[in-house]
């Protein structure tokens, strides 16, 4: 029906003879000469209709937005005075010589024609009407050239792609599964993956040394702007290879997509911070290295202040007492500001935000504005001005709390004031993150950071058994602009290594045959050396076209409460079918009453 795009058509096109097909982007009529803009997955061209053909004419009059018709005519040059540079086949103009109406429209839920403000619910109850607007045409084509690019270079590569099962069984991933439940075993569970982690694994045992696969992972969990209960990632695994030799084979991944899909050309060698360093700068393990901004430590400088708010972190243990230079923020940030970032800094834990401002460091006196000067002596204003390295007419914010608190306060002020006051200093900042710790203490006991099939630097388990806490893991983050791109992990291959992790997360040996007592048992067959990594393709997608999140990149997402208003899914099921699934539904109090 149709012999080209019509986003393809340009000036060396001229005379020829084409026949597009694609929807009524826009229809205007001007001195009796009806302009069309007919658009495709792959762009939009102006087909003009003059009244010399009158019944064609007639028919082009009746042509609404979003009419899906088919067009044939001749390609031609636009005059100079008429060439749009803000159209790619902004040159030329089809002179249609025949018309097809194949399917009419009614009105559009919204505009398609120009970008409006439009509640993100009508968008996603109108999902296949919002896609066709050509910037979420732009993303869906972009995705697909990503995960194209991504099946090449794996291949290349030596990897093979190899599907694991949908259907799987619960395991202790950080989040809760989502069941399926059985027919064929009454009152038994599937579990769909969170990831293929532990049958990618299996593959490495049974000799396929290099696997991947762009698969999709379910996760029941509280959503944010770039989370959704399924998700897609490019997974990974390969064998006999080193941690530095997983992380340049993907480093190299990415850095050949930005340049080849964007034309960005990324570093030669991506940045490497152990994970310490990182919340000791940074306060976070994902830092956005395009700000310059730091957090500086002054624990010891505070230790002896009658000011509890900063002694009491200062002497604990557990606490942490840092300052954060905001160069030049002085007549950038009003009192107004102050009372909204310390409300930010709220959501993560934080009590309050104190801060000074500097209006002149020479006098300590009355040079430095803020509430809390006055529980300062002046040698301690001094020392913190001299560690921050403030100058005049920069602001300090403080945090002070346990040491978590102060992290992720302090680390998500940073990025929103780099982003607020304009202080980034590079469009692209990639990094690895590593030598992240292998367990974190909980009121339950230890917990794995990453999983609990990341293998320790210490592989010995009597060692690791007397002190966990000091344990660092042999796992890997790679972050872009302050997000993780992908994680991954050279993994346990030695079974008695395993059943000691298990142990140390408080599972006994009876729940770990009962749960994975088949990798275990695995584990014992010559498993080679492995480990792996698995990027998740929509956030990647998400800032490469820096969109604002990854329902933006996904064709059919979820909401935030995790359900889709144009199936309005999830449903109810019948009684026939719950009783086929031996199940049966508990009534609310409220439905008893």
């Amino acid at each position: 029906m149709r012999s080209v795009y019509c986003g393809a058509l340009d000036a060396s096109n001229d005379g020829q003879t084409v026949k597009l097909c694609g929807w009524v982007h826009r229809r205007r009529d001007h001195g009796g000469v009806i302009f069309v803009d007919l658009r495709d997955r792959d762009g939009i061209v102006q087909v003009v209709f003059d009244p010399d053909r009158a019944e064609i004419f007639n028919l082009a009059e009746s042509l609404r937005n979003e009419f899906v018709i088919q067009v044939e005519g001749r390609v031609r040059l636009r005059g100079a005075a008429a060439i749009n540079p803000k159209m790619a086949t902004g040159e030329v103009e089809v002179l249609g010589t025949g018309l097809t109406v194949l399917n009419k429209s009614k009105t559009p839920p919204f505009p398609l024609d120009n970008y409006s403000e439009v509640g993100e619910d009508t968008r996603l109850r109108y999902r296949y009407m919002d896609l066709r607007r050509p910037e979420m045409q732009q993303k869906l084509v972009f995705r697909s050239k990503i995960t194209g690019y991504m099946r090449r270079y794996m291949e290349d590569n030596g990897f093979l792609d190899i599907e694991t099962p949908v259907l799987t069984r619960a395991t202790p991933e950080g989040a809760r599964d989502y069941l399926v439940p059985s027919r064929t075993h009454a009152g038994s569970f599937f579990a769909l993956p969170q990831s293929p982690q532990l049958f990618k694994q299996l593959l490495m045992v049974s000799g396929f040394d290099r696997y991947y696969q762009i698969v999709k992972c379910f996760r029941d969990e509280d959503l944010r702007a770039d989370r959704q209960p399924e998700f897609t990632q490019l997974d990974i695994e390969t064998s006999f290879m080193s941690q530095d030799q997983i992380m340049e084979v993907t480093e190299n991944l990415i850095r050949g997509m930005f340049k080849d899909l964007m034309g960005v050309e990324m570093p030669e060698k991506f940045q490497q911070m152990p994970y310490a360093e990182a919340m000791r700068r940074f306060g976070s393990d994902k830092p956005d290295m395009r700000i310059s901004m730091e957090l500086v430590d002054i624990d010891d400088l505070l230790k002896d202040v009658d000011f509890k708010v900063f002694s009491g972190p200062a002497n604990d243990p557990k606490g942490r007492v840092a300052a954060l230079k905001v160069p030049g923020a002085n007549d950038k940030i009003s009192r107004k500001q102050i009372d909204a970032y310390t409300k930010f800094v709220g959501i993560y834990g934080a009590k309050g935000l104190a801060y000074i401002k500097v209006n002149d460091k020479s006098d300590l006196e009355k040079g430095l504005q803020s509430p809390i000067v006055k529980f300062l002596p002046e040698t301690v204003r001094q020392s913190i001005l001299d560690r921050t390295g403030a100058e005049n007419g920069d602001m300090i914010f403080f945090g002070a709390d346990s040491f978590s608190v102060v992290c992720e306060a302090l680390g998500a002020l940073r990025c929103k004031l780099g982003e607020d006051l304009d202080m980034l200093e590079k469009e692209w900042a990639p990094l690895w993150v590593v030598d992240f710790p292998m367990f974190e203490e909980t009121d339950a006991g230890w917990h794995a950071i990453h999983h609990p099939f990341t293998a320790p630097v210490n592989t010995d388990p009597a060692a690791l058994t007397a002190n966990p806490g000091e344990a660092i893991s042999n796992a890997y983050d790679m972050v872009l602009n302050g997000v993780e791109l992908g994680g991954g992990s050279i993994r346990i291959h030695d079974q008695q290594l395993q059943e000691c992790v298990f142990r140390l997360l408080g599972i006994s040996e009876e729940e770990a045959q009962e749960k994975f007592g088949f990798l275990l048992d695995a584990l014992q067959f010559g498993a080679p050396p492995h480990g792996g990594l698995a990027f998740g393709l929509d956030r990647l997608v998400m800032l490469m076209t820096k969109s604002d999140s990854i329902r933006e990149v996904m064709a059919f997402p979820k909401t935030q409460s995790a359900a889709c208003p144009m199936t309005a899914a999830p449903g109810v099921v019948d009684t026939r079918q719950l009783r086929e699934l031996n199940i049966r539904l508990r009534k609310k109090e409220s439905d008893q009453a």
